[in-house]
């Protein structure tokens, strides 16, 4: 069984693309010096931005995006996610959000562009209307197998609040779930850590969940801590707030482990599903 380093990414972006990459590389870069092998970049980590500016550079940015993916997978020799950005959607109108899983060789491994869209009205008076600017993905993602590290389910975010889609994965075989975000600060504080531990403690799997933080305009801020939980719903590691890395081991044998002592799994009802 695999026994392997991962890290998921804690970045601040802005709408400066270039300087989002070279951010980027720099965690890149200490995470791959640490010896991960699996990297995850957080939602929106190439541009954090006004709507219209996202959707005027969303042609020539999602070739950006894909090509730096592939560029820093092989400069690193790493399992790459980038963890969402704009593709344009074919309206003139909205783009999708999408996240892409490119291996070591720049081969992409997995591609799923996200379906549950932010469409909520914050206590703190933000509103916040994706479904405005951004199209649902029509597929439900699928299970990348890593040969040698591990089968991976990719999500995004918002998804995290909708477990039916990580059942699906992990009926598909996933023994890691990555869930890229750019949580709200608001609803950060109290629900981004609970749901990832739900969403490991009931499909028994690691979850990866890179993410964005800190100001970035003076409308839009985010939690952070960015973090690594084990099947058992532990969590690893946590990036706290500052740009950086959650950085832990992920041991596939311990998903077994744990599957075989809380086999919750197959006792599902196929009646439910």
């Amino acid at each position: 069984m695999a026994d392997f380093l991962s890290a998921a990414i804690q970045i601040t972006s802005t709408s400066n693309v270039e300087e989002n990459f070279a951010i980027s590389e720099e965690q890149i870069e200490i995470a791959y010096r640490r010896g991960a092998e699996l990297i995850g970049l957080p939602e929106n980590f190439a541009f954090i931005g006004d709507d219209q500016e996202r959707l005027d550079i969303a042609a020539s940015l999602s070739e950006k995006c894909s090509q730096f993916l592939v560029t820093m997978a092989r400069r690193y020799q790493v399992v790459l996610l980038g963890g969402g950005f704009p593709v344009p959607a074919g309206d003139g109108q909205r783009t999708l959000n999408r996240a892409e899983l490119v291996g070591r060789d720049g081969q992409l491994l997995g591609r799923y562009d996200k379906i549950h869209l932010f469409d909520v009205d914050l206590p703190d008076g933000n509103k916040y209307r994706e479904s405005e600017t951004i199209i649902s993905g029509n597929d439900l993602p699928s299970v990348v197998n890593l040969p040698g590290l591990c089968k991976v389910g990719i999500s995004i975010c918002y998804d995290v609040r909708f477990p039916e889609l990580y059942r699906h994965l992990v009926k598909q075989g996933a023994e890691l779930l990555m869930i890229p975000a750019a949580f709200t600060a608001f609803t950060g504080k109290d629900h981004w850590q609970i749901l990832l531990q739900s969403r490991a403690i009931e499909n028994t799997a690691y979850v990866i969940a890179p993410a964005q933080t800190g100001q970035h305009s003076s409308r839009r801020q985010s939690h952070g801590h960015a973090m690594i939980i084990d099947p058992w719903g532990t969590v690893l590691a946590d990036a706290g707030v500052q740009q950086g890395a959650a950085i832990a081991p992920v041991d596939t044998s311990r998903v077994q482990s744990i599957r075989n002592q809380m086999p919750c799994l197959k006792h599902i009802k196929k009646e439910l599903f």
